[in-house]
């Protein structure tokens, strides 16, 4: 796995997958200082945006460029190990699954290369009135290329 420590703030591709750190703030922890478990979610969320600011396709613009947004269709996460407050965690992310109106990510959230929460989420796209909508095929192949 890529080193955390070489990694921008928008995170690397390797091999097929996005690489992006996250530190643990005061504000991600619960009351005994452990990572409470919806902010995996954001993490997750984080890492699948800078993949798309990486690639030049920014959230903002999308709906200007294509009419269209990105919504969490379905999600499952299993839980290994907790994160704790000032951990430095990366959250590796890779393309499982792209069809005409979705794409499926695994996102794996490590520290120290122990992988602790995995997750399972798919992506739909969907016009400005919420219907689906065809991935237009100039983010799919650029995703491709990348081999996500």
């Amino acid at each position: 796995m890529k080193q955390i420590c070489d990694l921008p703030l928008s995170g690397a591709f390797e091999k097929g997958s996005h690489y992006y750190p996250v530190r643990v703030y005061y504000e991600d922890t619960d009351n005994a200082k452990i990572v409470y478990h919806a902010n995996y979610l954001k993490f997750a969320e984080r890492a699948r945006t800078e993949i798309l600011r990486l690639l030049d396709f920014q959230q903002t613009d999308l709906s200007k460029r294509f009419g269209l947004f990105f919504a969490v269709k379905d999600c499952f996460l299993k839980f290994a190990q907790p994160a704790y407050l000032d951990d430095l965690l990366v959250v590796k992310s890779r393309i499982t699954q792209m069809k005409g109106a979705s794409f499926s990510f695994e996102q794996i959230i490590y520290r120290d290369d122990v992988p602790l929460v995995h997750c399972d989420i798919r992506i739909a796209c969907v016009d400005e009135r919420g219907g689906p909508a065809r991935i237009p095929s100039e983010i799919s192949q650029t995703l491709s290329k990348f081999g996500l």
